[in-house]
C-alpha cells in the first residue's frame, strides 16, 4: 500500500483537513497499520494536489501562519476506488526484536529481555489507546449498533485489528519473558554447585 492511498482514505472518513490533522490522525489511527513521518506526508499531499487527487484551500489565521486544508477530488475518489479493486500484497513482518531473539544465544540476552519488557509496556499502552479510541467512536452503542448505523466503518474495523494485533503481541512478549525467566532459572541451577 502507498502512503497515498492512506492519505486518500483518511480524507474520505474525516473530511476536508490539514497537514497537522491528518499527521495526528495518523498518529490514533493509522499508525496501527501504515506509519509514516510528518515530512513524507506533507511530501505525498504535494504529489497527489499536484496530480489532482486533492485540492488545497488556504485559510488565513490571525496570530498564527495560514494553513492549507485538503479535501478529497473525484480524481482522488476514483484513484481509491481503483486501489479497493487491486489485490493487496500479503503482509510481512520485519521486527528488528525478532532478529535479537533468533541471535539472543549469541548476544547480549539481558539487553534482548529488555527489549521484549519495552515491547510488552507499548503494547499495553497502544492497547489502552485503543480501547479509549473504540469508546469514543461507538458514542455509547454497541459493536453491532454502530456496524449496522454508522456512516464510514473502515475506521473502526481497521481499530479493530489494531486491537487483535496488540492483545496478541502482550500475549507473545508475555509467553517470551515466561521461557527467559525459565530459561534463567534453569541455568542458574545447574551452574550453582551444590
Amino acid at each position: 500500500m502507498a502512503l497515498r492511498h492512506a492519505i486518500l482514505a483518511t480524507l474520505l472518513n474525516e473530511g476536508e483537513a490539514s497537514g497537522y490533522d491528518l499527521a495526528k490522525s495518523f498518529d490514533v489511527s493509522i499508525a496501527q497499520f501504515w506509519v509514516a513521518t510528518p515530512q513524507q506526508l506533507y511530501r505525498e499531499l504535494d504529489r497527489l494536489e499536484s496530480e489532482g487527487c486533492i485540492v488545497a484551500r488556504t485559510v488565513t489565521q490571525e496570530k498564527r501562519p495560514n494553513k492549507r486544508l485538503f479535501s478529497l477530488t473525484d480524481v482522488g475518489r476514483s484513484a481509491l476506488a481503483e486501489f479497493t479493486r487491486t489485490s493487496p500484497k500479503q503482509a510481512a513482518i520485519r521486527d528488528d526484536l525478532l532478529v535479537q531473539l533468533q541471535a539472543i544465544d549469541a548476544g547480549d540476552g539481558a539487553s534482548v529481555r529488555a527489549n521484549v519488557e519495552e515491547r510488552l509496556r507499548n503494547s499495553r499502552s497502544k492497547l489502552d489507546e485503543y480501547r479509549r479510541t473504540r469508546v469514543r467512536i461507538r458514542r455509547n452503542r454497541t459493536e453491532d449498533e454502530f456496524l449496522s448505523s454508522a456512516t464510514h466503518i473502515g475506521p473502526y474495523l481497521t481499530l479493530l485489528r489494531g486491537i487483535s494485533f496488540e492483545e496478541e503481541n502482550i500475549r507473545w512478549c508475555e509467553r517470551v519473558l515466561e521461557v527467559l525467566d525459565a530459561r534463567g532459572r534453569r541455568h542458574s541451577t545447574i551452574s550453582t554447585p551444590s
